[in-house]
């Protein structure tokens, strides 16, 4: 992107000109590349805007899809273009709830403006805690005070209670659901397993196996449903002051269980804790004790979240294989890799099944 982007930068600016509230005159500068994520490209775009005869410097977000298979499976049949997903669930959370979210100043499915789809956020600044090297070791949250560590996971997970409170058929997401499937914990099972199977290629995968096998052994009989966020954990969060500012990233939206992205939180918290040998700090609840916080904030009685950490280590493993196949396919690791195996969801996943994280 960076080696083409002078001769993005007019086109962006005359599609930003409308959008933004007043602008008489933009000057798009150069881009920085922003977070971590695996599916869209992320730019913080620097601006010079114009209105009523005064310049002022801005900043915005350029979320732009890439040329390769997403990361995710698809929720519905259609929903293929991750940008087009993540913008229309912003757009529907934003009028339909007071969950934190950026401004949205536009989606543009039209490739010929910039090359690929893409859309355009305000930019909210703040602190976001960093994956690798694992945010309990490094960084903002490892360098918090016990205090701000505990107030952190606190409103963060309070936060995801009110996002469940989103009453989902009012709010217009009846689109993540497939005609006459049943959303809940065996369709994400299938739905996931699909598309893992899909993406081994034919090699072996004995851990995520005994995983989907788990599942569906174990469906809890009676869920109740709302609009998952799907990658719920802090590092998909723009913190001030140790409060969620901003949720971020809603490709792998869906309908489920509100366990679902609890289960993902719990096993983020695992993967980030004994998945990289770091100690809990000071501050921090422990699993079961997040659990209860989210129940109280919830204000609903929740089961042991074995299960959904299962799903959700699961989940994580088979993104994994997505993946490093799109890093083979680069050029970035070599074909015959085994990191699609090796690594520490499948590590968690094990743990969790109670296997050896070497069995074959």
């Amino acid at each position: 992107m960076a080696a083409d982007w002078n001769a993005l930068r007019a086109p962006l600016g005359e599609w930003l000109k409308p959008r933004l509230d007043g602008a008489e005159d933009i000057d798009v500068g150069d881009v920085d590349a922003h977070g971590s994520g695996y599916s869209a490209e992320t730019l913080v775009v620097p601006l010079r805007v114009t209105r009523a005869g005064r310049t002022n410097d801005e900043r915005v977000v350029l979320r732009k899809e890439v040329d390769e298979p997403a990361v995710y499976p698809q929720q519905a049949p259609g929903l293929d273009i991750e940008i087009e997903i993540q913008f229309r669930a912003m757009d529907l959370l934003t009028r339909a709830s007071e969950v934190p979210l950026a401004p949205l100043y536009g989606f543009e499915s039209d490739p010929s403006v910039l090359g690929s789809p893409f859309f355009v956020m305000g930019f909210v600044d703040g602190q976001v805690p960093i994956l690798d090297p694992a945010y309990t070791k490094e960084g903002y949250f490892a360098e918090a005070t016990a205090e701000q560590r505990h107030r952190m996971l606190n409103t963060g997970l309070e936060t995801l209670a009110d996002f469940h409170r989103v009453p989902w058929r009012e709010a217009g997401f009846e689109w993540l659901v497939p005609e006459g499937t049943r959303p809940g914990a065996s369709a994400q099972t299938e739905l996931w397993a699909a598309f893992a199977e899909r993406e081994l290629r034919g090699r072996v995968h004995p851990i995520f196996e005994a995983g989907v096998a788990h599942l569906r052994a174990h469906l809890p009989e009676q869920e109740d449903l709302c609009v998952s966020w799907g990658d719920s954990r802090p590092g998909n969060i723009i913190w001030q002051d140790f409060r969620p500012a901003c949720l971020t990233d809603f490709e792998n939206i869906a309908i489920g269980p509100p366990e679902l992205d609890l289960g993902w939180w719990l096993m983020f918290d695992r993967t980030c804790h004994e998945g990289v040998s770091a100690p809990r700090l000071p501050g921090e609840p422990t699993r079961d004790e997040q659990r209860d916080i989210y129940a109280e904030a919830a204000g609903r009685t929740l089961p042991d979240m074995h299960y959904w950490e299962v799903l959700a280590a699961m989940r994580y493993c088979a993104i994994v294989v997505r993946v490093m196949n799109r890093y083979a396919e680069r050029g970035l690791i070599p074909e015959d890799h085994t990191v699609w195996r090796n690594n520490p969801p499948t590590t968690v996943l094990a743990e969790l099944l109670e296997m050896d994280p070497e069995a074959s």
